[in-house]
């Protein structure tokens, strides 16, 4: 199965930004983790492998532009298989709910939604290169559009996982979403968007996200830009101008940018302390801004990117903590998942600066800051 994100990374000429990194660990530390989630049992709990916010989906997202950037010949790897084939066998349920056995109450609706879009998402990118939706991708979307919010405050966005778990499973996370929803919707092939039989669906989720975008944080407006770009006419310039502004008025000295400047998060006693720049914002913002048509030669994205290329870990990744426990609280396998969403981001961005000088051998990645 062929998984091939061209509408999403165009690699051009690399400034000297990119030459401090090692793509091959950043390779290597990015298997070796979505080997470890796909084989966790909490993420096989509905017996398909869950493509999540940040593991699943960043890795879906940097590993081919690795492959395409390291040479390799070999096609998808075991895991981006898994993933997308996981997401191919959810929509062929005639009722995906019973994927979430035992839990109960509006939570259900919250996580069915979550993977729903999700699944959408994840097929869409896959389909695209090959011009048209398979069978499933056309029941993803069918699933998505039927189970959109018809009335409320919410009108036009879906339910959404609230754990009470920053950034990606709160009740504010609905607006980021919609946004991935609006995302995948851009990214179907064969202007799957002009079809005319989802034209009031794609009309009330632009309205959703084009009404809240004012009040939401600059981490959920890093999706809604990056969808923006995909999906014509869901943000006017001025908008995606606004947007970017306060982005770069956000952004610290050193080239990135701090998790408090993304948003007013919940204090949390048990969470790690962030101080400084922050790995997976400044990843994000470096990957959004990109994917909007910045251009890495741009001041504030080139000083991003130079960030980047200088905070790899000795392990290959870009190391970030948990906004809501201590990594140590919940054993070896999700005491990383912030750091894989800040690796596959950063890995992201910084080849569709530009590949050229990575090192893809002996490393010349740096210790932590």
């Amino acid at each position: 199965m062929s998984i091939r994100f061209a509408v999403l990374l165009t690699l051009a000429a690399a400034p000297a930004f990119c030459q401090n990194w090692n793509a091959r660990q950043a390779e290597q530390y990015l298997d070796a983790r979505q080997k470890a989630w796909d084989a966790w049992p909490m993420a096989l709990h509905s017996g398909v492998a869950c493509v999540s916010c940040h593991t699943g989906l960043t890795y879906l997202i940097s590993r081919p532009a690795l492959r395409q950037s390291l040479g390799e010949k070999s096609g998808p790897t075991l895991y981006e298989r898994v993933l997308v084939d996981s997401m191919r066998a959810t929509v062929i349920r005639t009722d995906a709910k019973d994927l979430f056995a035992g839990l109960k109450g509006p939570i259900v609706d919250q996580v069915y939604g979550a993977q729903v879009v999700l699944s959408s998402l994840v097929l869409a990118m896959d389909d695209a290169p090959h011009g048209k939706l398979s069978p499933e991708g056309e029941k993803a979307f069918e699933r998505m559009w039927s189970i959109q919010l018809k009335d409320g405050p919410d009108k036009g966005a879906f339910h959404w996982s609230d754990f009470d778990l920053d950034p990606w499973e709160t009740k504010d996370a609905a607006f980021y979403g919609a946004s991935l929803a609006a995302l995948a919707t851009g990214l179907a092939p064969a202007d799957y968007q002009a079809r005319p039989e989802i034209r009031d669906n794609v009309a009330a989720l632009e309205s959703y996200l084009r009404a809240g975008q004012k009040t939401q944080s600059l981490h959920n407006k890093m999706f809604l830009l990056w969808a923006s770009a995909k999906l014509a006419g869901l943000l006017s310039e001025a908008d995606k101008k606004a947007i970017l502004d306060e982005l770069w008025s956000k952004q610290e000295a050193d080239g990135g940018w701090t998790m408090q400047s993304f948003g007013q998060w919940k204090k949390r006693e048990a969470a790690a302390v962030s101080v400084g720049s922050n790995s997976y914002i400044t990843a994000l913002a470096a990957y959004a801004t990109e994917q909007a048509g910045v251009q890495p030669s741009q001041p504030g994205l080139s000083k991003a990117l130079a960030w980047l290329g200088t905070h790899q870990d000795a392990s290959g990744a870009w190391i970030a903590d948990s906004m809501n426990h201590k990594h140590s609280a919940y054993g070896p396998i999700p005491e990383k998942f912030m750091s894989d969403a800040a690796t596959g981001y950063a890995t992201a961005a910084l080849l569709g600066a530009g590949d050229q000088g990575i090192e893809r051998t002996a490393s010349n990645s740096k210790p932590r800051n």
